[in-house]
């Protein structure tokens, strides 16, 4: 049996065989290729450069097709970021550039880079509700069918092909069933009604039954085959505005006002103990509520941040309009054997200064000019996502929670992003509302 030798890198106690040491210069495998790895690291930080593709690059436009172009993978090249997110470059397109991207995007399209065009097309739609009407009979043409909100301004002609090409289209018939629902026309709403009347034979081969793909697209049919929204609108987007030096003190530079978001509440969950937490609570005379028929000064969505990530979580309104524990709520199976203090959220609505430890208010600010109804429609997009009204961004399929007291589906008044409530948080909170119960509701949904 040959005789082993040991490696002669310090701390390491592999044994290697004297032909191994002969090629690697005495030391085993893994620290050889250990040692080349921390090499070519030493290498790629000697040598590496920083390279800025916007550069003299002024237009909103040529900024957003440099973002949107593939990049082939270097080690020796350090992208700097552009001083915009993409969101905001897209907000500040005026008209001509908004026209400009739209071509971009389809001579992407007809020159094989589909998903690139797409992509540039969802965001005209959802930042700026861009119509695509003259551009949709090539997307169909191309059997591009989704997203699906790309078509929600389709003309009449084109609806009415696809009413009749759903009937045989198998393959498509998903999508095709979700563009109608975002058409959402007249037409379209009585057709829904027609099948939820009178189910189609392909009807069977749906997970659901055809009337509900209009969920999808924020809205359901009433009793009478009328179209009944689930979102309220306008919509106003909420984030962090910043720690101040003083509490209570706000920044007159801020593009917005102050809005209450995760306060903790003096009560607690029955079934985790954890405090409750009013997600958001704001006056009814805002512009965001203009459309809500809330019969108290505030509306105030609380929950429990644990247990409603597990199950619809209900609050019901007392006298003074404070939210109570609703007796409807159902302790999900399963939530006695969750360890709550792992994965409790701090929300204590402070965060500590790492400079010198002391304590700081968040501050929170809804935006003092709404958005597009569909802004935050497409979470995996990466807009920002909380807000209050509009479309919801289900991460997920549509999930409208129906009023557990008189049955009606309740309707979307925003939904706050993991990430605003602590740092890495993940998924979405969804607040929910039904006016004539003057109930709320919030579920959560994530990857």
């Amino acid at each position: 049996m040959t005789e082993r030798i040991p490696c002669i890198r310090e701390g390491c106690e592999h044994m290697i065989l004297p032909a191994t040491a002969a090629k690697t210069g005495g030391y085993c495998m893994p620290c050889k290729q250990e040692m080349e790895r921390e090499a070519h690291q030493r290498y790629i930080e000697a040598n590496r450069r920083d390279v800025n593709l916007y550069e003299g690059i002024t237009d909103a436009a040529d900024v957003l097709k440099i973002m949107h172009a593939p990049r082939t993978y270097d080690p020796l090249i350090r992208y700097i970021p552009y001083k915009y997110s993409m969101e905001q470059v897209y907000l500040s397109l005026s008209t001509e550039q908004q026209l400009e991207m739209k071509r971009y995007a389809m001579e992407l399209i007809r020159s094989e880079d589909e998903d690139a065009g797409k992509d540039i097309l969802l965001y005209l739609v959802c930042y700026h509700d861009l119509p695509l009407t003259a551009e949709i009979p090539e997307l169909l043409e191309r059997e591009i069918v989704y997203p699906a909100v790309l078509f929600k301004s389709a003309s009449n002609e084109t609806r009415d092909h696809l009413i009749q090409q759903v009937n045989n289209d198998e393959e498509n018939r998903n999508h095709i069933l979700m563009i109608l629902a975002y058409i959402g026309d007249e037409a379209v709403v009585q057709q829904f009604w027609q099948w939820k009347q009178s189910a189609p034979d392909w009807a069977s081969e749906l997970y659901v039954a055809p009337d509900r793909y209009t969920l999808q697209a924020g809205w359901e049919l009433t009793g009478d085959g009328q179209r009944r929204e689930l979102f309220i609108t306008p919509s106003y987007s909420l984030y962090e505005a910043g720690n101040s030096d003083a509490e209570g003190s706000e920044s007159e530079n801020l593009d917005g006002v102050p809005i209450s978001l995760l306060v903790p509440s003096s009560n607690h969950c029955p079934w985790c103990g954890s405090s409750l937490i009013s997600l958001m609570n704001l006056h009814v005379q805002h512009p965001a509520l203009q459309s809500v028929d809330w019969r108290f000064p505030q509306l105030d969505v609380q929950t429990c941040l644990v247990c409603s990530s597990y199950s619809v979580m209900y609050m019901e309104m007392d006298a003074e309009g404070k939210p109570i524990w609703s007796k409807h709520n159902v302790k999900p199976d399963g939530l006695d054997e969750i360890d709550v203090e792992e994965i409790k959220a701090d929300v204590s609505g402070l965060v500590r200064s790492t400079l010198n430890g002391s304590v700081q208010r968040r501050l929170f600010h809804i935006a003092s000019e709404p958005r597009q109804p569909f802004h935050g429609s497409e979470w995996a997009m990466e807009p920002s996502l909380s807000q209050v009204g509009g479309h919801p961004g289900w991460v997920q399929d549509a999930d409208y929670p129906a009023c557990p007291a008189c049955t009606a589906t309740m309707k979307a008044i925003g939904q706050l992003d993991g990430e605003l409530i602590q740092e890495n948080g993940e998924g979405v909170y969804y607040m929910f509302g039904c006016e004539p119960c003057q109930m709320t509701a919030v579920s959560y949904q994530q990857s």
